[in-house]
């Protein structure tokens, strides 16, 4: 930074400051801070100022408002979108805020009823909410519970179809897979339920039906799939979590959907910045075989009530008593291929159930734009930034118009927004203590008001709206 542009953004700030709050034009005015938005490029210091929940000014210019926030040695960016977030309740909240999360989507699961959802979570809600339509629900409600090794009629497929089809029309944004929990899933069955998300426009947020070190198994065997079923039906088709799936062979998942990105395909994914998945140890992930499947053994095994790392007689213990283990089976390479390819955006993938989790859950975005971005420098800040705001923004928006208004910082968007300090930004959140809090963000806004603010939990806020389509 030249000496002239220095002061000439120092004046911008305290031309701000000193401006009375008489006749504010706007609510909210953050001054002097150093925008970043990833549509148009703006990397320099600006005043944003907000009114009406909507972001009204983003200018050189001094402007005033009835909140003046300092924010001349801090960085101001688009809130986070979480597009793969099974935590969805205030627990999950009060730590995702605090990296920098203003919406959260449930699509990979997806619910039951939409209807129903929204109701429970009206009004208790610090972040943005929505969530899509689940083919595992709709499994469940039309062949009961353990249908995992079940394989449907033609007449189960078509009342499963239309299960999706109804919660579509209530609004779901899109429509959730968890094959790999549901391995006597047929080809036809994914075939029809895709084939009703492409009449919607609808993405299919799939968690794919391999994930193995086994080439007959792989994950490249399962984004074919998804992909086959996307090109018969015309819905975009999104693989959640590519490294948790592809392990070690990540780079060619990637380069397999960066190919049909270019060939026009509608296809993306996401990723999380830890070398270790987490699930639910009586799940199919972890039927006999496993070892063989993923390259690892007990001793890679962790307990998330405990840390404890697992024998083969604390596994047969654990797998009777449910819960959740993480894999230490992703390496390193795997997520930064994830993290430099141009096809992903972030997601954390996490929940936290008192407490208990993975630390994807609440350090996953502080954690890619702190660690790998501004202190390895693996990628820029912008292009952290916009994996964790505009990609998302731009994957839901066909379907729900609303998130055109999301992860940018434009006169007119959402005042949906993250202020940090770039010299302090970190994740905390370890695997012995999953629900830490990141730190470094002073202000995090929703729909303009302040859920955090100079660092500090604002209280009894409740600031987040439901997504619907």
């Amino acid at each position: 930074m030249t000496r002239r542009k220095f002061l000439a953004d120092a004046a911008l700030g305290a031309a701000a400051l000193t401006l009375p709050v008489v006749h504010a034009e706007h609510d909210v005015v953050l001054i002097g801070g150093h925008v970043i938005d990833p549509e148009t490029g703006l990397d320099e210091k600006r005043n944003v100022g907000i009114r009406g929940g909507k972001i009204s000014a983003v200018t050189k210019a001094a402007i005033r408002g009835k909140q003046n926030i300092d924010a001349r040695e801090l960085t101001v960016c688009p809130g986070f979108i979480d597009p793969i977030s099974h935590g969805q309740d205030l627990e999950n909240d009060l730590v995702q805020v605090f990296d920098g999360v203003t919406t959260k989507l449930q699509l990979e699961s997806g619910v039951e009823d939409q209807d129903a959802w929204h109701k429970e979570q009206a009004g208790k809600r610090i972040c943005n909410y929505g969530t899509g339509a689940g083919h595992g629900h709709a499994r469940t409600k039309v062949m009961g519970e353990k249908n995992e090794e079940k394989q449907a009629t033609d007449a189960e497929v078509a009342e499963m179809a239309g299960l999706i089809d109804g919660q579509l029309k209530k609004g779901a944004i899109a429509v959730g897979f968890g094959i790999e929990y549901r391995p006597a899933t047929t080809h036809w069955e994914v075939l029809e339920m895709v084939r009703v998300a492409g009449r919607s426009k609808a993405s299919c947020h799939c968690h794919v039906r391999y994930g193995t070190l086994d080439d007959n198994a792989s994950a490249l065997v399962g984004i074919a799939e998804m992909m086959a079923a996307g090109a018969t039906s015309g819905a975009p088709i999104h693989i959640v979590h590519v490294p948790s799936m592809a392990l070690r062979d990540t780079p060619h998942a990637l380069a397999m959907i960066e190919r049909a990105q270019q060939h026009g395909f509608d296809v993306t994914c996401d990723f999380y910045p830890y070398t270790a998945f987490g699930t639910g140890i009586g799940s199919e992930v972890f039927a006999p075989g496993w070892q063989q499947r993923f390259g690892i053994d007990y001793g890679d095994l962790e307990w998330a009530k405990t840390h404890e790392r697992l024998t083969a007689e604390t596994f047969a213990k654990y797998q009777k008593e449910g819960g959740m283990v993480m894999a230490h089976a992703i390496p390193e390479s795997a997520v930064l291929a994830a993290l430099k390819s141009s096809a992903t955006m972030v997601g954390s993938d996490g929940g936290l159930e008192k407490g208990v989790g993975h630390p994807r859950s609440s350090g996953t975005f502080a954690r890619v734009l702190g660690h790998y971005a501004l202190n390895r420098q693996e990628i820029s800040v912008m292009k952290a930034i916009e994996k964790m705001t505009l990609r998302p923004a731009k994957r839901m928006q066909g379907r729900c118009p609303a998130f055109k208004r999301k992860g940018r910082i434009q006169v007119g968007c959402d005042a949906d927004i993250a202020v940090f300090d770039p010299t302090v930004l970190s994740d905390r959140a370890t695997f012995d203590n999953p629900a830490a809090q990141s730190v470094g963000f002073h202000w995090v806004l929703v729909n303009g008001e302040a859920a955090v603010a100079d660092g500090v939990l604002k209280e009894g806020a409740r600031p987040g709206h439901a997504l619907r389509s």
